[in-house]
């Protein structure tokens, strides 16, 4: 994407509203990628009514002044905060000043609670609406939730991928879109829809175990794509994920408490719901790899294409298996 101002490093998805930051303004940007005019020196600030959808967010420094009260909150609850901002569209936290550092590794924790809430509208429409219709909306929920932020990274990457190695970094970040974002944009829905639709056919939680699983596992696999592979863009929006990168160890810490977590949850209600945890492990370690093969690399739009992908698959692998397990257990 190419175009419109920002918002903050959360930049395209969020609210004018959302912009305060405190210590910090907004700024506009010329073009994804490119470095954000500083004030004073043609920079112009953003008015409250002028945030566009698909922007990229920058954010210029502001000099502390004195009456500027200290940051709130411990370096890991403020980057817990960031990334509640950066990776969903809930209200932010009070008085709590983010910070947009080391916000990776929160994001599966992030990705259970929209997994959570879906997992809820699944439950709570069971019984009354039909399946179509409870997958329609899943699917909605999945998007206005997040802001399309990894959407729009899993159309940007096929149609890297399809325009090949020469002119794949500026297809990625064209504000067009091909025939190829299309075709992935469809096969996403397509089926993400179908193990949604297989899952509607089990009991009602199972679907929703299924999704927070499905969430957790998708927000998990970009950081083994940051940890196994270079970032592609020295001035990417996303780069500071790699500035701030402290070894795969120290960043799954939050992740591996969670679905340990998860795991002793969903195991003491019934052994399936286990098994849907365990099955999107495979494509949270394939996604990563493949598209890092792919491209050489990764990007902040890779990065969303494995959240995507690995949710979807995880949802399918779900679906089917639960599907089999009858058949499994009869013969």
């Amino acid at each position: 994407m190419n175009r419109g101002v920002c918002t903050g490093p959360w930049g395209v998805w969020k609210q004018p509203q959302r912009a305060r930051v405190r210590l910090q303004r907004a700024v506009m940007a010329k073009l994804k990628g490119a470095q954000p005019a500083a004030a004073g020196a043609g920079g112009k600030l953003m008015g409250p009514q002028r945030c566009c959808v698909d922007a990229r967010g920058r954010l210029a420094p502001r000099t502390p002044l004195p009456s500027d009260p200290p940051p709130a909150g411990p370096g890991w609850l403020r980057d817990l905060a960031g990334a509640w901002i950066f990776y969903s569209v809930l209200p932010a936290w009070p008085r709590v000043t983010p910070r947009f550092a080391r916000i990776a590794r929160f994001a599966p924790l992030v990705g259970v609670v929209i997994g959570a809430l879906q997992a809820l509208l699944w439950g709570i429409t069971a019984g009354w609406l039909p399946a179509g219709a409870r997958v329609a909306l899943v699917l909605a929920s999945a998007l206005v939730l997040s802001g399309g932020l990894h959407h729009d990274g899993a159309l940007d990457t096929a149609d890297g991928l399809a325009a090949g190695p020469a002119r794949r970094l500026e297809a990625m970040g064209d504000s067009r879109v091909g025939a190829a974002a299309v075709q992935a944009a469809l096969l996403l829905v397509l089926l993400r829809g179908a193990g949604l639709l297989a899952l509607a056919a089990q009991a009602p939680w199972s679907g929703g175990c299924a999704l927070v699983w499905a969430a957790f596992w998708g927000r998990l696999a970009p950081l083994l794509a940051m940890q196994a592979y270079p970032y592609l863009r020295a001035d990417g929006t996303a780069a500071f994920h790699r500035q701030h990168w402290r070894g795969l160890r120290r960043e799954l810490r939050p992740s591996l408490l969670l679905a340990a977590g998860l795991a002793l949850w969903t195991g003491s209600r019934a052994w399936s719901w286990l098994l849907l945890g365990v099955v999107g492990l495979l494509p949270a370690l394939v996604v990563p790899r493949w598209l890092g093969w792919r491209l050489g690399g990764h990007s902040g739009d890779s990065y969303g294409a494995c959240v995507e992908w690995v949710e979807c698959l995880s949802l399918l692998l779900s679906g089917l298996l639960l599907a089999a397990l009858p058949r499994l257990a009869a013969s």
